[in-house]
């Protein structure tokens, strides 16, 4: 007698990356990201590519479940296959990627079944620079510069003051370096191994993998500690005393 069983579903991401750095650019995009794989809180793998080129004119870097992003690519390599068999001298863009995957993100999350990742899409395509996100229940929008995860809290803040349209690469790069470290300081999830993309109207380049210079020795780094033990203590004797007085009446 056959037997059914039912269909499993990611419960709970196992082995997940961190954030995802993405700003518009002089010449188009540009997209960064480091190569830690967490198993939970287990730095357990460190060369996990997590920004792909998607056809002709569009870049995609996602945070989160590393096997649902990869399931994400099979979605998108039957989708560029098929627009590729048509023939008809027209690719999709950066902005027709990013609604589909919108669509995707949201149509799982409504089967009870989310592919648990954030996802930044950007690229070029005539001439017009494109960069969005979606969230993992299909939450999209589109800015000059984006992040997924605590890149979304440390590394935009940054953006807000420093980014600017006319950046050139160099700047960019730059800028992107500064946010990667921030994050690097702050996420324990993050590891030293930066890669950072590009997408122009020329195309897509995915560059090497390199580390960023760092600095440790700042006192708070040494001794995160130092004055809380004292301004504790107070506190605890405080709240005796306060207690203690309340019984006493």
């Amino acid at each position: 007698m056959d037997t059914v069983t039912e269909s499993q579903r990611t419960l709970y991401p196992y082995v997940t990356g961190s954030s995802v750095v993405a700003i518009k650019y002089k010449d188009g995009i540009l997209m960064a990201a480091d190569m830690g794989g967490s198993y939970g809180s287990t730095l357990r793998y460190k060369s996990v590519e997590r920004l792909k080129p998607i056809g002709k004119h569009s870049l995609l870097g996602a945070s989160g479940e590393i096997s649902d992003f990869q399931e994400i690519m099979r979605y998108l390599d039957e989708l560029i296959l098929i627009d590729n068999m048509w023939d008809d001298g027209n690719s999709l863009g950066p902005k027709e990627v990013h609604n589909y995957l919108t669509r995707v993100m949201y149509n799982r999350r409504n089967k009870f079944n989310p592919l648990w990742n954030s996802l930044v899409l950007g690229g070029v395509k005539k001439g017009q620079k494109y960069l969005g996100t979606v969230s993992m229940i299909g939450v999209n929008y589109e800015d000059n510069h984006v992040a997924t995860g605590l890149g979304n809290h440390l590394a935009r803040p940054i953006l807000r003051d420093e980014w600017n349209e006319n950046l050139t690469f160099e700047e960019g790069v730059k800028l992107l370096e500064k946010c990667m470290r921030v994050l690097l300081y702050r996420d324990r999830s993050a590891v030293n191994k930066i890669q950072i993309s590009k997408i122009t109207e020329e195309g897509a380049t995915v560059y090497p993998p390199f580390s960023l210079k760092t600095y440790w020795e700042f006192s708070a780094f040494k001794n995160p500690t130092v004055g809380a033990e004292v301004h504790g203590s107070l506190l605890v004797v405080n709240e005796m005393k306060q207690n203690f007085t309340w019984i006493s009446a």
